[in-house]
């Protein structure tokens, strides 16, 4: 866990090469509020709707992939049946903190996004929000979250990701020098273009900030009835 981590909610929900068991380091107080302090600044210029664009499309049973601190937990709908999962038991105490405060009752607990502990087809929409910038093998991350997602069901990302314009991608590239050794953390990935080889189909994408910030809602296909 990577509290100072630019573009990346803290906790991410996923073990890295060489971990003991999915553990990472104590998460203090004030780290957790120094990280929603960083990262509520970038939103407000760089990319100030997005959470609310992606939670706002989430509806039914939905779950949350790394939900960090909970910066999310404020834009679902009232009705939305949340279960959110993060593998850092440190900042989910921050993440029950922020839905206690926000009034709200979701299910917050201790699970790997890389083997989601839910049986196939739990959930109406599966939402992961600038996370899989940082885990070891998105494209099995992504294979996941469909797994558990049932039919007609929306998968909703977001993330920072590869730029379209040349010399924002070449500091990316030289950033990556010394963010992946250090935390695993990347800045040249696209994951939405995995998506192009699963059974989904791309309702909504958008790319703005010098095309360096991504959102995206996608459906899973019935293949069954696409079958029939």
């Amino acid at each position: 866990m990577r509290p100072d981590c630019v573009g990346c909610d803290v906790g991410i929900g996923f073990r890295r090469p060489g971990s003991d068991n999915g553990a990472m380091r104590t998460v203090t107080p004030r780290q957790a509020s120094s990280y929603d302090s960083l990262m509520q600044r970038l939103e407000a210029r760089y990319f100030p709707d997005t959470r609310a664009w992606v939670c706002g499309r989430a509806g039914g049973d939905t779950l949350e992939i790394a939900v960090g601190t909970g910066l999310n937990l404020g834009h679902y709908a009232p009705d939305v049946r949340l279960t959110a999962v993060d593998v850092n038991e440190d900042v989910l105490g921050f993440a029950r903190t922020r839905m206690r405060t926000l009034n709200r009752r979701f299910v917050i607990e201790r699970a790997d996004a890389a083997a989601l502990p839910y049986t196939d087809g739990s959930f109406d929409a599966v939402v992961c929000t600038f996370a899989l910038c940082e885990v070891p093998d998105d494209v099995a991350a992504i294979r996941e979250a469909l797994r558990v997602l049932r039919p007609g069901g929306s998968l909703l990302l977001a993330d920072h990701i590869v730029s379209t314009n040349g010399l924002i991608r070449f500091g990316q590239r030289l950033l990556e020098a010394v963010t992946i050794p250090l935390g695993g953390e990347h800045f040249t990935r696209r994951p939405s273009r995995h998506l192009d080889t699963e059974p989904v189909t791309v309702e909504a994408c958008e790319r703005f900030a010098h095309g360096a910030i991504e959102r995206v809602h996608a459906r899973k296909l019935d293949i069954d009835r696409a079958a029939a």
